[in-house]
């Protein structure tokens, strides 16, 4: 099965396949992330794939075991223990795989509704749950005894779609050879969050890359929690979320999130922030308001808006979700590159 001159590396050149390069399976990769660009683009030497609106997982199957880690590490497979069993039925037994693990809300992909079954830590109440949710595999970092990250991506993908059978919950992330401005009109109509461009004949490269391109139709973004409101009216437990990002001054505040909670994330919510109210607050800037209370800056929430404010504040903010997958000391105001055109050719 180790064999690399099998029907899925048919596809390779002489010189690829003289590329690969043989090693044990890493106990640990960087994923690669992309960068933002307010700069939309169609080239030949791009292709273009849905941003998918989930949870970044690398999947590494070897010795007959499967570790299903999130974008920094944490052990997924009691969350989602369906997906680790059909990694664990893979014809091929030793293989890197990248990709998101999403639910639907329709035809749309939705970190809301993927975040009930990001809490669950127990296996059969995640078998149990009323939340599909599929694996999409977009890369291949390691197939059977060989590095593939050396790779171009087209033959990333190429080995990928040959080694894998889609069957759900796992499947295929498709993308566009060319027209990736005609593709994002047609993802924002459909209500997609919008495309990831990448450099066809890019390596994979750990870390942030400005090979591949985030194009956005909506505005999201992790932002670190500092406090929270009282509730107001008919709301229990708390009344808005005061959220922020790290610059080199410290953390410095975005705004109150008031909306897109339900009762049991207000519950769970009111819950997590109770054990870490303190005294002062966490924020760099001063925080005008009655009724604040701040708490230790060590929780992230998803945050969807329209736009930033000139002063720095979230416009029409609401909250997605929590994440876990990030350390809040990592959290940034993500802004659009301005040279990333110059990371491409025409």
């Amino acid at each position: 099965m180790r064999d690399l001159n099998m029907r899925i590396a048919d596809g390779l050149t002489p010189s690829e396949r003289e590329q690969l390069r043989p090693e044990g399976v890493p106990g640990w990769l960087d994923p690669m992330l992309a960068t933002l660009t307010d700069e939309h683009f169609s080239a030949p030497d791009w292709i273009y794939e849905r941003k998918l609106d989930g949870e970044r997982a690398v999947a590494y199957v070897a010795d007959g075991q499967v570790r299903l880690l999130s974008r920094n590490g944490k052990q997924l497979g009691d969350s989602y223990p369906e997906i680790e069993d059909a990694l664990g039925d893979l014809a091929v037994d030793e293989v890197i795989l990248d990709g998101e693990i999403v639910a639907f809300d329709g035809e749309r992909t939705s970190f809301a509704r993927l975040q009930p079954r990001m809490q669950v830590t127990d296996r059969d109440e995640a078998r149990s749950s009323d939340v599909r949710v599929f694996y999409y595999l977009f890369d291949l970092l390691h197939l059977q005894g060989h590095s593939t990250r050396q790779l171009p991506l087209r033959s990333r993908k190429s080995l990928l779609h040959g080694a894998i059978t889609f069957e759900d919950p796992l499947r295929w992330v498709p993308h566009r050879n060319e027209d990736g401005e005609q593709l994002l009109e047609e993802a924002c109509a459909k209500g997609w969050e919008g495309l990831i461009a990448k450099r066809a004949d890019a390596p994979y490269h750990h870390g942030r890359s400005r090979d591949w391109l985030k194009f956005k139709c909506v505005a999201q973004q992790e932002l670190v929690i500092g406090g929270f409101t009282e509730p107001q009216g008919e709301r229990d437990h708390l009344g808005a979320l005061l959220v922020g990002h790290h610059d080199d001054q410290g953390l410095r505040y975005a705004g109150k999130v008031g909306t897109g909670y339900d009762q049991r994330t207000l519950e769970q919510l009111s819950d997590l922030l109770g054990q870490r109210e303190r005294d002062t607050s966490p924020f760099a800037d001063d925080v005008a308001g009655d009724d604040l209370h701040w708490v230790t800056p060590d929780l992230v929430a998803q945050i969807g808006f329209t736009e930033w404010t000139n002063d720095g504040r979230l416009r029409h903010p609401r909250f997605l979700g929590l994440r876990d997958d990030k350390d809040a000391q990592q959290v940034v105001r993500e802004t659009a590159d301005p040279t990333a055109r110059a990371g491409r050719s025409d």
